[in-house]
């Protein structure tokens, strides 16, 4: 059969396809009048008294922009739909303020450009969703460490490669956890630090010929320096790679101990049982307490990865120059992640504020394995005068016979340990049955591993009151920070009140 040609494309038919606007511009115009338009308010004022403090501007128009700001209706912007008039929400209010104003609202844009002001902008919105979930972090730090202390006494099996290891506590394991998450919490202070600081008076990427105060301009919106370099100032995006890659670390690491809380709820570990508000009955096993609280946070600190994921992945392959555009589509990305992030830090609080723990259960456990061996092995090196290695041989092999009589520490008999001696040494050792069963009782394993670090009630003890000391300091740290931002927007009120108002 002879090829045909497609027919025509009828253009009357046509699939219709979206716009720029509807792709781009409009959901750039929603994401801006929810969470920029706060700052970029902000940002004028502040600009506004750097001007004429500057004598960049003469009081006359100071006046007529200042009383045009606070005139401004920002809740009618925030309920308006995007219609195409203005390009993005910057030169929507521009033309509010223009029509307050009048032809003096044009000074304001002296010595600035939209590249610096994005960027301060998109910083103060990353500012402020850092400290909510730096706040939130702190939240499950204070709740892990309460819980820690609970159980400085609860004896557990601790597990490496998934199989039975040593004993240890549960205070000692949560408190671990809790160190995990301070380095996840520093992680996010560092990424604060480097988003703090000020993009104003780069302008497009060279700065100004006007004599502008960058300094004063930080002051202002309580950045805490400068982006010093004003190519750098419009062109770095490290500052929301920093704050991905910080999220994204403390999502893994958060979703490696809730893995572990899901398998521990299991009836076949039996070390927890989750409060009631967190579990799901079965709509046909009437038996199920589904722990889906968990299994949802499984899965959202999993979506947070993601979402940082694309926000590196955004940043990558993009010029060294403004990076305002690509920011627009990336931000939302980075505010999601944060936000994510927040939620889950809470909802684990009020979990691990509300567990029960099977402590009997987890005793008998690790006193009824083979967990406590390593003990049987250190005491055969004090003890016997044996290197540690041919201890080890003597110990491995009395398990292994002992496990061909059954799955329980009770079958690792003295008879049994010097058999073992006799075919490693040529000779019985001169242990007795208290010494054995010493060796291998867990809570005597855990008492005498008194070493920094250790799982010993005491030195738990001293580890948790330095974590919880560390956990004052980035308290006081995150009320530093808000009480710097308040008494910057303060101040914007009292230099406006008094220089224009």
């Amino acid at each position: 059969m002879p090829n045909q040609a497609a027919p025509a494309l009828d253009q009357n038919h046509a699939f219709p396809g979206k716009t720029y606007a509807e792709v781009v511009l409009s959901p750039a115009y929603d994401h801006a009048k929810e969470q920029l338009l706060s700052p970029m308010l902000d940002i004028h004022r502040a600009h506004l008294i750097m001007l004429r403090e500057q004598s960049l501007i003469d009081e006359h128009d100071a006046d007529a922009i200042g009383r045009a700001l606070q005139a401004l209706d920002a809740e009618r912007l925030r309920g308006a739909s995007y219609t195409g008039e203005f390009e993005d929400l910057f030169f929507e209010v521009e033309q509010e303020l223009h029509l307050l104003a009048g032809e003096a609202a044009g000074n304001l844009h002296i010595g600035r450009s939209r590249n610096d002001m994005g960027i301060a902008i998109y910083r103060l919105t990353l500012r402020e969703k850092l400290l909510h979930t730096l706040e939130s972090a702190l939240f499950l730090e204070e709740h892990l460490l309460q819980f820690a202390r609970s159980h400085v006494d609860t004896i557990m099996i601790g597990y490496t490669h998934t199989q039975q290891a040593q004993p240890t506590t549960l205070g000692h394991y949560t408190a671990a956890v809790s160190d995990s998450l301070s380095r996840d919490i520093h992680r996010l202070q560092n990424a604060y630090a480097n988003c703090n600081r000020s993009s104003m008076g780069a302008a497009a990427l060279t700065t100004s010929g006007f004599p502008l105060n960058r300094q004063r301009m930080a002051e202002l919106l309580a950045f805490d320096g400068l982006i010093e370099n004003a190519y750098d100032a419009v062109s770095g995006a490290d500052y929301v790679g920093e704050i991905a890659t910080s999220v994204q670390l403390a999502a893994i690491n958060l979703g490696r101990f809730i893995q572990e809380l899901l398998l521990w709820s299991t009836q076949e570990f039996a070390v927890l049982q989750v409060a009631a508000p967190y579990v799901q009955i079965s709509s046909i096993m009437p038996q199920k307490r589904n722990p889906v609280s968990i299994e949802h946070m499984r899965s959202l600190l999993s979506s947070c990865v993601g979402l940082t994921q694309t926000v590196l992945s955004m940043i990558h392959n993009t010029p060294f120059g403004d990076i305002v555009d690509t920011e627009d589509d990336m931000q939302p990305y980075a505010w999601k992640s944060l936000a994510v992030l927040s939620s889950v830090y809470r909802l684990l609080a009020n979990v691990i504020a509300t567990l029960s723990i099977n402590k009997e259960a987890l005793e008998a456990r690790a006193e009824a394995s083979f967990s406590t061996v390593t003990e049987l092995a250190d005491t055969l090196v004090r003890e016997e005068k044996l290197s540690f290695r041919t201890a080890h041989h003597i110990v491995s092999a009395s398990v292994r016979k002992a496990l061909a009589n059954g799955n329980d520490k009770r079958f690792l008999t003295l008879d049994v340990l010097n058999e073992s001696a006799l075919e490693a040494i040529g000779r019985k050792l001169s242990f007795n049955e208290e010494t054995l069963a010493l060796a291998l009782n867990a809570k005597h394993f855990v008492q005498i591993r008194t070493l920094i670090g250790g799982p010993n009630a005491n030195e738990v003890e001293r580890a948790l009151h330095g974590q919880t000391q560390r956990l004052n300091h980035d308290q006081a740290w995150l009320t530093d920070k808000r009480r710097a931002i308040r008494a910057a927007q303060e101040d914007v009120k009292r230099e406006l009140q008094k220089l224009f108002l």
